[in-house]
């Protein structure tokens, strides 16, 4: 069983020449990681190869933008927004992320989705005061809940917060 890892307060700051690079098969888990990836998440290439790209989800980070996260790459779009990483020391780190779906060749139509492929650049230090005040919004929600309804409440905050912008989630992360 892995160890639990237990949070800290210490930040890694990403380089601006810095892109992280990981792909997963469809069930995210881990077929691919940059070198970037493998030094900023301090795990080693074999203790990330085959697992759950969750390995580095950090507790600070909603549900809900997974859930979106997962819908949207699921549904063939692409998937733009902030996310704050967990390495294996405790310590954390911020990106903005595209997520993308790669699609298999089959028949010659490129329907199936076989995986996903992400990356990963340093964000915004300003955009990132707005995003954090607004994943703990989410987050207090969630954590009102019992783990069923999480999702939902932290969606209700989404939502709202996304209709009193007059946005979509992309058209407001690109935005900030």
């Amino acid at each position: 069983m892995a160890q639990k890892i237990i949070p800290t307060q210490r930040e890694i700051v990403m380089r601006d020449d810095a892109f992280i690079v990981t792909k997963t098969d469809r069930t995210g888990k881990i077929t691919y990681a940059n070198p970037i990836f493998i030094e900023f998440s301090g795990f080693t290439e074999s203790e990330l190869l085959g697992k759950q790209h969750n390995i580095v989800r950090h507790p600070d980070m909603p549900r809900t933008i997974f859930n979106m996260l997962w819908n949207t790459v699921k549904a063939g779009e692409e998937f733009f927004g902030y996310v704050k990483n967990l390495s294996k020391d405790g310590s954390f780190y911020w990106v903005h992320a595209t997520v993308t779906p790669s699609y298999a060749d089959n028949n010659g139509d490129g329907s199936e989705i076989i995986g996903f492929f992400s990356v990963r650049r340093k964000p915004n230090k300003d955009k990132l005061t707005i995003i954090q005040d607004f994943y703990r919004d989410i987050l207090t929600a969630e954590k009102r809940q019992d783990r069923s309804d999480a999702i939902s409440a932290g969606t209700e905050v989404l939502n709202k917060t996304l209709q009193s912008s007059g946005k979509s989630y992309h058209e407001f992360i690109l935005t900030l």
